[in-house]
């Protein structure tokens, strides 16, 4: 499908986050991705990935229904080098339009030196993912990601669609259950991140990620889930200036 808007699409502002959940939740999860793009402009569709353990079927199936779309990925400095190789694996096989966003220099070096992946996890966190993003959200009106509701109990109460801020989030895979993903990612022969081969399910910075079944492995002995990224972190700007 040619990620085009057609002239009987809908205005994004005139429609709620309830209406767009009720037209797309009875699709299949391809499907919502081809009809976001007549709903939305393809610029105005913001894309990321973090190259981990699950990252590829949404990237298999972006590449069949829009292989041009950005696809941002935040580079925290922290990552594992296989993750790294994974990467560059992953954005030749599909040809990926991709977009790497660092953190501040001066911060970023300040969590290194500082150590605060240890006593401040989820500060490490907003420096180097969350603060980086927020300009590139601010540039895009919804904002697609691969989460799953079976991963944690936060993504467990997700919708396809839910406001985030000043930005609507969009889980074409939400309701995806864990057998079919893992059926689908064999079928189409995908290719697995390397780690997982060594006992690594999620997968996200070397420092805060180790080896464990589910997210079991992420922020071991805390009780830190998420990044912050896909949590409602952020007060709605909007409502600040109010």
């Amino acid at each position: 499908m040619t990620a085009t808007l057609s002239d009987a699409s809908i205005n994004w502002k005139t429609q709620s986050v309830d209406y767009l959940n009720k037209v797309f939740e009875p699709l299949h999860y391809k499907e919502r991705i081809e009809l976001l793009y007549e709903f939305f402009y393809m610029q105005d569709v913001l894309v990321t990935t973090s190259f981990g353990a699950n990252s590829v079927f949404l990237l298999h199936l972006l590449h069949q229904v829009c292989p041009e779309q950005r696809v941002f990925f935040i580079n925290t400095t922290y990552h594992f080098k296989e993750t790294l190789a994974y990467k560059d694996y992953l954005t030749q096989l599909y040809d990926l339009n991709l977009i790497e966003v660092f953190p501040q220099e001066e911060e970023n070096r300040m969590t290194t030196e500082e150590k605060w992946w240890i006593e401040h996890p989820k500060m490490c966190c907003t420096i180097n993912k969350v603060v980086p993003l927020e300009p590139i959200k601010a540039q895009h009106k919804i904002w697609m990601s691969g989460l799953m509701s079976y991963q944690t109990e936060f993504r467990s109460n997700l919708r396809i669609f839910e406001q985030q801020g000043d930005i609507i989030k969009f889980h074409p895979l939400i309701d995806m259950e864990e057998g079919e993903f893992l059926y689908q990612v064999a079928y189409n022969k995908l290719p697995r991140h390397p780690l997982e081969k060594h006992g690594y399910s999620s997968i996200g910075c070397e420092h805060c990620t180790e080896k464990g079944e589910g997210r079991e492995g992420r922020w071991k002995g805390t009780e830190k889930k998420e990044c912050g990224l896909h949590s409602s972190y952020f007060v709605n700007k909007l409502e600040q200036k109010a």
